[in-house]
């Protein structure tokens, strides 16, 4: 790695990633298009649609120019190659240029293309004119959605990559490079499919992330999906017109309590197994009676200290579903990231023990 040239092309892969997939620490240096040119954008809260029609053309462009910025960096990173004068640089050299500033007039070409005719060809413009109604054009829809868009009371989730937000009569998502819009009486939303995060990168909890297909009646408008967390379902019910359809019957958790039980008990299937006695007879859960108890409190975790776990005697007297209950119940519920790693007293003996004490009966 003291090869310059080395040296330069790892740090100008990393940079593309996070220029195209923008991290967080990225976002905050302000190291993005819509930062960059918050000026020529204008303001997101006053001309909504106005501000993304230029922000993906910038986008385009700029991306489009990531690889000829390679290049271009390569000429001071490698001089010995004689890149600043293209004929004397080898034939590989030559077919990546070629193909940089073909990429680069391309996205050129149609960044002028779009700006035709006041934008009228921008593919988000194209998406507004099959909403509008006969003898009127993309521009009425877009004041609606600004006026919409402008109201202290509209739903909005999501990462700035993949923003959804609903209006009092529109549904949206906001990408890098695109933005899908859905009439809310045209459309039908539907459950798909939902992931269980154990941790959340951003607030160190457990999340479900919830997949829902937006279909419209109207055949121009193509079908798109949103991402939300699980919290925020009950929201988005209340801003919608129309019932959202499970049809994949998706169990959803509506709160962090019902979140954290899943990743309870994700936690403790990994534990070690506890093995009754010979002849031990589990009996009922005392906090259900509905199924047998199913886990045993064993100190498994290091630590003598004042504060640390203890060891339990009680016999086995939970199931793993009123144990995960009883551990949220517990918890500071204004601090949910310190739940995973919190002690709590047994419900039985108040003998303190962590989530790695909890094994499961065999």
């Amino acid at each position: 790695m003291d090869r310059p040239d080395a040296t330069f092309t790892l740090a100008y892969i990393v940079f593309v990633l996070c220029f195209v997939f923008t991290p967080n620490e990225f976002r905050s240096a302000g190291l993005t298009v819509q930062h960059m040119f918050s000026e020529w954008l204008g303001s997101e809260d006053i001309s909504f649609i106005q501000h993304h029609i230029r922000r993906t053309t910038l986008t385009v462009l700029f991306h489009s120019f990531l690889p000829l910025g390679y290049y271009i960096g390569m000429c001071f990173a490698a001089p010995e190659q004689n890149l600043m004068y293209i004929h004397h640089a080898n034939q590989g050299w030559q077919v990546y240029f070629g193909l940089s500033l073909a990429i680069q007039l391309l996205s050129c070409a149609l960044a002028f293309y779009w700006s035709r005719r006041g934008w009228a060809n921008h593919p988000i413009c194209q998406a507004l004119s099959t909403h509008a109604l006969p003898h009127s054009s993309w521009r009425a829809v877009a004041s609606s959605i600004n006026t919409e868009f402008r109201r202290i009371d509209k739903f909005a989730s999501g990462s700035p990559s993949a923003r959804v937000i609903v209006t009092d009569t529109w549904v949206m998502k906001v990408t890098t490079y695109s933005l899908h819009v859905a009439l809310h009486q045209d459309c039908h939303l539907t459950v798909t499919d939902s992931k269980h995060h154990s941790l959340s990168a951003e607030l160190n909890t457990p999340v479900q992330i919830v997949t829902i297909t937006v279909a419209s009646i109207n055949p121009r408008v193509k079908p798109f999906d949103i991402r939300l967390k699980s919290t925020e379902y009950v929201e988005l019910q209340e801003k919608l017109h129309a019932p959202i359809r499970n049809a994949a019957n998706v169990v959803i958790h509506l709160t962090m309590s019902e979140l954290f039980l899943e990743t309870f008990k994700s936690y403790v299937r990994l534990n070690e197994v506890y093995r009754c006695p010979s002849g031990q007879e589990l009996e009922p859960c005392i906090g259900c009676m509905q199924v047998n108890a199913n886990v045993k409190l064993l100190r498994l975790c290091q630590g003598d200290s004042e504060g640390e776990c203890q060891q339990c005697y009680c016999r086995p007297m939970w199931c793993l579903t009123c144990m995960g209950k009883w551990f949220a119940s517990r918890q500071d519920q204004q601090q949910p990231e310190t739940w995973l790693s919190s002690r709590v007293p047994c419900p039985t003996c108040r003998a303190k023990f962590c989530i790695l004490d909890v094994c499961p009966i065999n």
